[in-house]
Order: C-alpha cells, then structure tokens, then sequence
C-alpha cells in the first residue's frame, strides 16, 4: 500500500492506495477539491465537513445520473443488437427462400425443355 498526501480546500489529507493508483485518486481528490471550491465560493465557507458532505452528494448526484445515463445505453444498445440479430435472420430466411425459389424455377425450365424437345421430335 501507498501513501500520497491530497490536499482539499487547502487541507492535506493522507491517503492509502494500492500501488499504481496514486495518479487516479491525485486525480479524484483534485476533482472533488474543485467541487469545494465552487461550493465555497457560492455558499461560503460554512465549515469544512458541511462542505465535504455536501460536495460529496453533488458528486453522489452526478454519478447516480451517469449510471442511469448507462443503464439507457446498454438497454439501447441491446435493443439495436436485437435488431441487427433480426435482420440477420431475415437475410437468412431470405437467402433460404431465394434458393428454394430458384431451385422451383430450374426445375420448372428443365420440364419445360424436356417439354420442347418431345414437341420438336412429333
């Protein structure tokens, strides 16, 4: 486990991570420090652990609104899927007739010459 310091408005806290982590959460604590900071700065300084909570709700708010915006892509998606999984089959079954169709036709024109060359031998 690391140890990395971030600093939220303008208090340093030590934070552990596992190895490998330290620029994803310096970057985390840098966002949320943003987020104090504009709370701060519209509201005021209402003490550091109101602006902690209600930062951390904002961003609480935020996140619930991406995975819902998630859960409409994926449900979109698996819609379009079954779409294209249907027109698949479609192509499919198309393909199916159009060789039965043909098969049906040079059937019919094989009895149809058949047919014209007894016609031509009476």
């Amino acid at each position: 486990m690391r140890q990395i310091s971030v600093t939220i408005n303008d208090r340093d806290y030590a934070i552990a991570c596992d190895e490998g982590q330290e620029e994803h959460l310096v970057a985390l604590a840098g966002y949320l420090d943003k987020r104090v900071r504009e709370l701060a700065a519209s509201i005021g300084q209402v003490g550091h652990a109101r602006l902690l909570v209600i930062a951390g709700l904002l961003v609480s708010d935020e996140l619930s609104d991406a995975f819902a915006e998630v859960e409409q892509l994926k449900a979109r998606v698996a819609a379009l899927e079954a779409e294209a999984k249907a027109g698949a089959e479609s192509d499919a079954e198309r393909a199916v007739s159009d060789g039965a169709a043909a098969a049906a036709l040079e059937s019919a024109a094989g009895r149809i010459e058949a047919i014209a060359a007894r016609l031509e031998g009476s």
